[in-house]
């Protein structure tokens, strides 16, 4: 049976989403994890943590992703999806889109990025990913934002900047050349440990701004943020809610 672990990002952490909830302390050999609230949706058992802290106050750099994945892992959980807020790369992708995305970049730079501090001998550990994002979860979150009648773009590719300062216009710009999508500042490492342990992994991209690269937009600001994310934060947890009984 399976039993998930959800990673919700600012403002798609609310524990109110899961029936019989309640708090759970845990311990791993990486620190501890983010908060963590334990309930079901639809007889699914499921482990929300709150990425940021419940007040947000623990900052993209120093979310500490290796002890969020291993305490997934440590609870027995089978699956993992995600919640992210994104600066849209494409003119296609407007605020308020969700996004499902099947590639990442990583340009982080101050982070732990794997579980393997050391090789065992003659063991090298090196995760194959070219396909990072599992594609049963990705194909059931499309399938419920198509009953849901959301917006929506199936595929795309995240890429996930230190912060916790926002792009440059040279930046913004620079990601575009590259080939990314949306831009935020946690999808990576998550997913390339979530793979590591061989924990299945997707993640919901809900586009909030433009980031620094269009002339006709006021660039990406956190009062912002907020504002998109208020105003549609209910289709990301309709999906939630919806994709997680297909699991």
């Amino acid at each position: 049976m399976a039993k998930v672990g959800i990673i919700g990002g600012s403002g798609l952490d609310d524990p109110k989403i899961l029936k019989d909830a309640r708090e759970v302390i845990i311990e791993t050999p990486y620190g501890a994890p983010s908060p963590i609230t334990m309930g079901n949706i639809s007889g699914v058992e499921v482990a929300l943590f709150a990425r940021h802290g419940r007040q947000h106050t623990i900052p993209p750099t120093q979310v500490n992703n290796r002890a969020n994945i291993c305490a997934i892992k440590d609870l027995g959980c089978t699956h993992i999806l995600a919640t992210t807020a994104v600066g849209s790369l494409r003119e296609e992708i407007g605020r308020g889109d969700l996004v499902i995305p099947d590639q990442f970049i990583d340009f982080t730079r101050r982070r732990h990025l794997t579980f393997y501090d050391k090789f065992e001998p003659h063991n090298a550990a090196h995760t194959a990913m070219p396909e990072p994002f599992n594609e049963h979860l990705r194909e059931a979150l499309i399938a419920s934002a198509k009953e849901l009648g959301l917006k929506f773009h199936p595929k795309g590719t995240v890429l996930t900047i230190e912060g916790p300062r926002f792009s440059t216009r040279a930046e913004s710009r620079m990601y575009r050349a590259w080939g990314a999508d949306v831009v935020n500042m946690s999808t990576a490492p998550e997913v390339i440990l979530a793979n590591e342990v061989s924990i299945p992994y997707a993640t919901v991209a809900m586009s909030t701004d433009y980031d620094a690269w269009k002339d006709d937009e006021e660039p990406v600001s956190w009062d912002a943020i907020l504002q998109i994310f208020s105003e549609n934060v209910e289709k990301v947890i309709s999906l939630l809610l919806k994709t997680i009984p297909r699991i």
